[in-house]
């Protein structure tokens, strides 16, 4: 029985009763067709969250007019009755579990995706762009205006059509609505800027137009950016008067923040707090009375028990953590948290992969965000004996998943902790929300009776063979690397020195805990570095960064690398771009710039040039296994060092070698129907 009675507490607004505080707010996805139609695998997605126990699932952001108002590769589309029928079915689907179900409804305004618009300019209020180097937009007409008013209209009748609980009109995060309330992007000087008043009158048009299509009777959310935490733009003061104009026909307040320029506030990066943003809530709360969201990195329930026991909020928008967990409400209900995987707040498979490569969702620690544990319905159809060689985060997923399908595994780590590099970083204050994930794999292994942990045993062939496997996975991880640089391999990581490689730092951190006033300098501007230098900057030290590229975080996700480069300009560090590091001293670094040479002194130095594959005995390990027609995988940062998302996708796979090894019985037999009726 659960201990969180606040959060399973139904919730009853406007005819609509919600079984649970836990929402899952609107996320694009990529997974819709290309003409805009709810997909099978899209319509599973939501299902999973549904079954897990969500009680009122919004769907990501549709198109209300085509082109102008699209946004995102993929994304979903209710400008025509033509989509009903896509959207019915997938309400349908989700009622069946107890799910409350609603949809956000969007103009995207300058944040258009212009591919599809033909070379025409996106429409905003002005023309201002919706983040730095966007594509200039037009500023609306009055006509245009009203025509944009209207079709919110439509969709939000469509919406009721569909078979939707609820409606939701997304009026902040640098989209159109967003982009006539903030004075960021509004310039005008007609009824529609200037005075906040003037600014929220197309807001103030859509919700009475939204009431007018849905009746008293259907509930409206509206979402928001309280704060745009923008110099020039909109404070929670500004958004607490606009909203006064429209929010009696508003039934929830959905408070969110920032704007484009800031996306590592709105898709929050992974140093902010638990629930960090639930101040605005309580405000918005406290001034309507009226039922309100909030979310914010919320990844303990005993925070989001709290949010809502304090009255902070009313319900709780759990976004990436259900993509990683879509039984997250089961298991707190049910008090299973410890086999929860609590989302790290990496961005990386859900919010780089959407909106800065163009990708379908995916997730770091879920390899399977369709299907969810489904596999471990199949099982292996002889004895499989199996033998997984490193315990990072891809061993350990390779090592469940082969012993949830019934295989005799083994795994074998020769350090005296599990976790590799993932629990190593996650020792950095900054970084801790990694730590969740390993602590995640060793729960979902200690029930495991048939998956043996050998800890502090380096594998050798000799071990190996004993155990008699038929599929060896290598998963041996990474280690610093090291070019051969005059000096680097003489002075870092060396007892008593002042230069260090990730590795060493984290090994010495309490070396560290007073560096106020201490020069810094770290050669390396991708992720590894910049974790050193907003470490030591937080710290008050002096940093200075070394990088050979034009610019630092190039392969970043980007809400992390929004982040890194904030950082770096809030401390102020020194940064040289284009500079080689040609020698490595005791005391400072020696580097080659184009027009010059100088050296670069230091307190301390550290090296972080990125990490390369460790494949120490991989040869001895994969002959051996062609002698004896043993299947061998090599996977993770020992194939080549990357990111979790790769590695545990790549642990994952060994069901598909299973299978390709005839051992695995076959998928097809234990596909459950979407529909039970």
């Amino acid at each position: 029985m659960s201990h969180y009675q606040h959060l399973f507490t139904p919730l009853i607004i406007n005819g609509m009763t919600i079984k649970n505080r836990i929402i899952m707010p609107p996320m694009g996805t990529n997974l819709a067709s290309l003409n805009g139609e709810v997909s099978q695998e899209q319509l599973e997605y939501y299902e999973l969250r549904a079954k897990g126990g969500t009680g009122l699932i919004t769907i990501e952001n549709i198109c209300i007019d085509f082109p102008f108002a699209s946004n995102g590769t993929t994304q979903l589309r209710i400008d025509n009755d033509q989509y009903i029928p896509g959207l019915f079915k997938l309400t349908e689907t989700l009622h069946k579990h107890g799910a409350c179900v609603s949809i956000q409804l969007n103009h995207a305004g300058a944040s258009a995706y212009a591919y599809r618009l033909n070379g025409e300019q996106p429409l905003s209020s002005s023309n201002i762009p919706s983040k730095k180097n966007g594509n200039i937009p037009r500023a609306m007409t009055h006509d245009e205006i009203y025509h944009a008013v209207n079709k919110f209209g439509e969709a939000a009748e469509r919406v009721k059509r569909a078979g939707f609980d609820c409606v939701e009109i997304h009026a902040g995060h640098s989209y159109l609505i967003s982009q006539f309330l903030s004075p960021l992007f509004n310039k005008r000087t007609d009824e529609f800027g200037g005075s906040p008043e003037n600014r929220a009158r197309i807001l103030t048009l859509v919700v009475d137009k939204v009431r007018a299509c849905v009746g008293p009777r259907f509930p409206i959310s509206l979402r928001f950016s309280a704060d745009d935490f923008l110099k020039g733009g909109n404070t929670l003061e500004d958004t607490l008067r606009m909203l006064a104009l429209c929010q009696d026909q508003v039934d929830i307040l959905n408070v969110s923040a920032a704007q484009n320029d800031n996306l590592n506030l709105q898709i929050d990066q992974m140093s902010l707090e638990d629930g960090w943003k639930r101040y605005l809530s309580r405000a918005i709360r406290d001034k309507f009375n009226k039922p309100t969201v909030i979310a914010g990195n919320i990844r303990s329930p005993k925070v989001a028990e709290d949010i809502i026991a304090t009255g902070d909020a009313d319900l709780i928008a759990i976004g990436r953590g259900l993509i990683a967990e879509p039984e997250w409400v089961q298991k707190v209900q049910s008090g299973n948290e410890r086999l929860m995987r609590k989302c790290i707040s990496c961005n990386i498979g859900c919010a780089d992969h959407r909106i800065a490569r163009s990708r379908p969702l995916r997730c770091s620690i879920n390899p399977d965000i369709i299907h969810g544990d489904a596999y471990k319905l199949r099982r292996v159809n002889r004895d499989t004996r199996v033998v997984v060689i490193g315990a990072g985060t891809a061993g350990m997923e390779a090592a469940c998943t082969a012993a949830e399908v019934g295989c005799h595994t083994w795994l074998l780590e020769k350090k005296n902790s599990l976790g590799g590099l993932a629990s190593e970083i996650s020792r950095l204050p900054e970084k801790k929300r990694i730590a969740d994930f390993p602590q995640f794999m060793k729960n979902r292994m200690a029930g495991l009776d048939n998956l043996m942990l050998m800890v502090g045993q380096e594998a050798n062939v000799e071990r190996i063979a004993g155990l008699r496997p038929n599929l060896i996975v290598n998963a041996t991880g990474s280690i610093p690397l090291l070019p051969p640089i005059s000096g680097l391999k003489e002075c870092i990581d060396i007892e008593g020195g002042n230069v260090f490689s990730i590795v060493g730092m984290i090994h010495h951190l309490d070396q560290f805990a007073d560096v106020e006033g201490k020069r810094i300098a770290v050669v390396g501007g991708g992720a590894v570095g910049l974790d050193v230098i907003e470490y030591f900057s937080a710290r008050g030290a002096s940093t200075v960064l070394i990088e050979m590229q034009d610019g630092p975080g190039r392969d970043l996700d980007i809400i992390t690398k929004n982040a890194m480069l904030t950082m770096l300009d809030e401390h102020h560090v020194e940064q040289h771009m284009q500079t080689q590091l040609v020698a490595v001293h005791p005391t400072h670094f020696s580097v080659k710039k184009a027009d010059h040479a100088c050296d670069i002194p230091f307190d301390y130095g550290f090296v972080c040039l990125g990490m390369r594959a460790n494949t120490s005995g991989l040869n001895e390990l994969e002959q051996w296994a062609r002698t004896n027609n043993v299947k061998i995988m090599n996977i993770g940062d020992s194939l080549m060092a990357r990111r979790i998302i790769d590695g545990v996708r790549e642990g994952r796979n060994v069901l598909d070698t299973l299978e390709d090894m005839g051992a695995l019985g076959n998928r097809e037999s234990t596909k459950i129907p979407l529909l039970t009726y």
